[in-house]
């Protein structure tokens, strides 16, 4: 008797941590919850796996300034969101730090093409995370949070994906599966091809793709000569701290590296609702010796991407040829282990805070740039079980899907046609560096940053969110999209992903109802009720 319970005992605790839906979910970006929402409403059953605790990824994670484009091609949930920002900013105790009407229309009151659903697009991280949070309310859509896949443990059959774990032992099994992360961990352990770091201009007869040395965009480069040896001009002295030693390769060949990755901090300059910045621990200033030369040079523009948002927040961004990305120090991030990408992470937080602390006490830096940076500080009612400090860093770009279709510069300047779209973009070619190297004449510069204006917005390929038949027949990814990498630069905005994240749940839904592979999913009938959820699809 003792035995036999014993073995009942297991097989209740296999059983209860056994989870079955008609669509799994694996994320907890905005995408993962815009795609769980359009799966309850088409009344199929849902589960999000998530490896996050908080959800909505980097729109409540300090990306409040959100980077839009052309907004009247952002339809369905994503305007959704959007919208409900905005009625949140028109109920007075909203501003608890700042008059509505000294914050003015910045962001705020855009028609959709027919005249309703009047938007915000720019707003505070917790603002942000409890629209998600109300998403998810409303629709009862289950959530299992701080669940992190086990990589090695996606069961497949058929070509199909049966189930996925979790390291905690959890199974969740389900017809159609989304990845809607932005590293592609699923999509990856399912065995679908992907590609990480820039391909070559000839792969698909691109100009701004692979390596951009000699392209100064953005204003994100040194425009004066600055030397990067520790005696400025000796090369035996060594090399100053983050300038790497390699050759920066040859122009317009592909190469493993991907553009740098920061942290969206979200600061405020409000006395009551501030935290000035500490020495972290680790702190070293000669990490920022290159800054120095920068200002010593003449260079003023530190405050240029301070992003004003409400209540005396600001979005803060990269911004300049030495700012807040870590140049160079997250090209192993994609296919890392766990335990290495926190490390990655590690390392940007280290950077990143002391990079703060240096420009508000450090002697060597201009006194009117220490003086106005004292006067901001981590904003104390966000992230605040956190230390005030954003739960994501901003992973601009890792795994990218090489799918039925990929969307390359050519689609997204509309050289080429796509005749099956899910959704469209209008964002600039825009990459950050990728690396930071000394030229041929001895002195320091960027590589990397593309800044590219397209003509109109564009359409996305259903292709390019579906891998190829003969790899994987139930999965779809809205956010590892299959591009290149200069496309992705455009793709890459949050409300895109937003809205690629409902059409992969469409599609879900149409290929469980039909019985057929996503790739066999009827377009007409997935145009129909994109159409109908008020996608834009022109």
């Amino acid at each position: 008797m003792k035995k036999l319970f014993i073995v009942i005992t297991l097989s209740l605790s296999i059983t209860t941590y056994a989870q079955k839906a008609d669509v799994i979910i694996y994320g907890g970006t905005a995408a993962a919850v815009t795609a769980a929402v359009q799966v309850s409403k088409m009344g199929k059953s849902v589960i999000i796996v998530s490896p996050d605790t908080h959800l909505g990824g980097l729109s409540s994670n300090g990306l409040g300034f959100t980077d839009t484009g052309n907004k009247s091609v952002i339809g369905g949930q994503a305007r959704e969101f959007y919208h409900r920002v905005y009625l949140h900013y028109q109920q007075p105790d909203a501003w608890q730090w700042q008059k509505q009407s000294e914050y003015g229309n910045k962001g705020q009151g855009t028609p959709a093409m027919d005249g309703t659903a009047r938007t915000m697009w720019i707003f505070e991280p917790h603002v942000a995370e409890q629209v998600f949070e109300d998403f998810i309310k409303e629709h009862h859509i289950k959530v299992y949070r701080n669940e992190w896949l086990n990589r090695k443990t996606v069961q497949k059959k058929s070509g199909k994906i049966i189930a996925i774990s979790t390291l905690s032992n959890k199974t969740f099994s389900g017809k159609v599966f989304i990845d809607a992360t932005y590293e592609g961990d699923l999509m990856a352990a399912a065995g679908v091809r992907y590609h990480v770091g820039r391909e070559a201009n000839s792969v698909y007869g691109e100009q701004w793709n692979g390596i951009q040395t000699g392209t100064l965009h953005h204003g994100h480069y040194f425009k004066t000569d600055i030397s990067p040896y520790n005696v400025p001009g000796d090369v035996s002295s060594g090399l100053l701290p983050r300038v790497s030693d390699k050759n920066p390769g040859k122009k317009g060949d592909g190469d493993n590296k991907i553009q740098a990755y920061c942290f969206r901090m979200c600061l405020s300059d409000n006395p009551d609702n501030r935290i000035p910045f500490t020495k972290p621990v680790g702190y070293d200033s000669s990490q920022y010796e290159l800054l120095v030369r920068v200002f010593n040079s003449g260079w003023r523009e530190t405050f240029n991407k301070f992003d004003p948002i409400p209540n005396h927040k600001t979005d803060v961004n990269n911004h300049g040829p030495f700012s807040t990305d870590d140049i160079g120090m997250n090209y192993d991030y994609p296919d890392a282990s766990y335990e290495r990408r926190k490390e990655i992470f590690k390392e940007h937080e280290l950077y990143q805070k002391g990079l703060m602390y240096f420009l508000a006490n450090d002697t060597r830096v201009p006194s009117e740039v220490r003086t106005t940076m004292s006067k901001w500080g981590l904003a104390k009612d966000e992230f605040t079980d956190n230390g005030n400090w954003p739960h994501q860093l901003y992973v601009r770009e890792a795994r990218r899907m090489i799918g039925v279709d990929v969307m390359t510069e050519n689609e997204v300047m509309g050289i080429k046609p796509v005749s099956d779209p899910v959704g469209m973009g209008s964002y600039t070619l825009d990459a950050h560096n990728a690396q930071r190297y000394v030229k041929e004449d001895g002195f320091v510069q960027n590589e990397g940053d593309i800044g590219v204006d397209i003509k109109q917005p564009y359409k996305i390929s259903y292709g390019a969110i579906i891998p190829k038949k003969e790899e994987c027949q139930n999965l779809l990814v809205p956010v590892c999209v299959s591009s290149s990498h200069i496309a992705f630069g455009s793709i890459r905005m949050e409300p895109v992903f937003m809205i690629l994240g409902q059409s992969a749940a469409t599609a879900a839904v149409l290929a469980i109802e039909g019985k057929t592979a996503v790739q066999d999913v009827n377009y007409e009938k997935l145009k129909e009720q994109l159409l109908k959820d008020k996608q834009r699809l022109e």
